[in-house]
């Protein structure tokens, strides 16, 4: 873990939330982020820049920049402060040809194109995704033979594809996120964030994140004594979320999400996009690469975490 990090205004911890865009309308995320801003948190937030014309089995009822109140809501963000990012064209695999009128779409309505990006689920244009984002061997050979992640699947960084897109994404996109963990502070797993890796040459810069799949197990990650354990240890939280998964209801965010979130803002913390954090952090490295034992560390503490996570999961009551 790095030591003595000297956050922006004396600060003493770094926390931002990466709310991907699954399932999100402006009816169920507006309230959420209606009560970052009161708190002074400023996050970043995945979008699809275009709709899905084919139609989607499990993304069919979220909203994207073709729907106009939407597109509203996205701006309007965005002109306070908080960071849009990409997720994608669209909530489905998209060709070439959609995936860069979705990029010239969202820079042309940003004025600038989104520097963070994270893959979504299967879709078949991610970037090194699936075991392809691996290097361990064992891992590699279980991400895709039991859990169908095989990195063949993937093809947006192989030229030639119809899914290519490798090129626009190393000009366009700054941080690409990867691995996702159970821990609320990153600096214990990953110090080196952001790095890059050479092998996977169409990503200018990695990152990872704090998995918390819904409100369950956001407000979960965000109980008093991880607060205080982020606080004691000067640590960085970036939060990967969907902030449409119960967070907001009845023109309202969940209550307890509201209380977590308060106490997170009397606490005296630095609360900036994700972007924003990124920079902070990379001007402040020696070098830009990932120590072959940090990277082994991470994949099989990533590993470890998925599986866990994946069997609560399963296991927790239905409400």
């Amino acid at each position: 873990m790095t030591p003595g990090l000297q956050f922006p205004d004396g600060a003493g911890f770094a926390f931002t939330v990466m709310d991907d865009t699954d399932v999100a309308t402006v009816e169920n995320v507006r309230p959420v982020y209606r009560l970052l801003e009161s708190l002074g948190m400023r996050t970043t937030k995945t979008v699809w820049a275009v709709g899905c014309e084919e139609g989607s089995e499990n993304f069919s009822l979220s909203e994207t920049m073709d729907d106009p109140h939407y597109r509203d809501f996205v701006l309007d963000l965005h002109v306070r402060g908080f960071e849009i990012a990409f997720h994608g064209a669209t909530m489905e695999t998209s060709r070439r040809e959609r995936t860069a009128r979705a990029l010239e779409r969202l820079g042309g309505l940003l004025g600038a194109p989104p520097r963070v990006h994270a893959n979504h689920s299967f879709n078949r244009e991610n970037v090194y995704w699936g075991a392809g984002r691996l290097d361990d061997p064992a891992l590699r050979l279980l991400y895709g033979t039991v859990l169908r992640h095989g990195a063949r699947l993937y093809e947006g960084h192989r030229p030639g594809s119809p899914y290519w897109w490798g090129d626009l994404c190393v000009e366009q996109i700054e941080y690409v996120r990867n691995l996702t963990f159970s821990e609320i502070n990153l600096q214990r797993v990953n110090p080196s964030m952001p790095y890059r890796d050479p092998n996977r040459p169409y990503v200018r810069w990695w990152f990872s994140a704090t998995d918390a799949e819904d409100v369950r197990e956001f407000n979960d990650l965000l109980r008093p004594e991880n607060q205080e354990r982020l606080a004691a240890e000067g640590g960085v939280c970036i939060v990967a979320t969907h902030f449409g998964k119960g967070f907001g209801a009845g023109g309202q965010p969940h209550p307890e999400t509201r209380r977590l979130l308060e106490l997170l803002a009397r606490r005296h913390g630095w609360f900036p996009p994700v972007g924003e954090l990124l920079d902070w952090l990379r001007a402040r490295h020696n070098g830009d690469g990932l120590p072959a034992g940090e990277w082994h560390r991470m994949q099989w503490r990533w590993a470890r975490d998925l599986l866990l996570r994946v069997v609560k999961r399963r296991l927790r009551p239905r409400q």
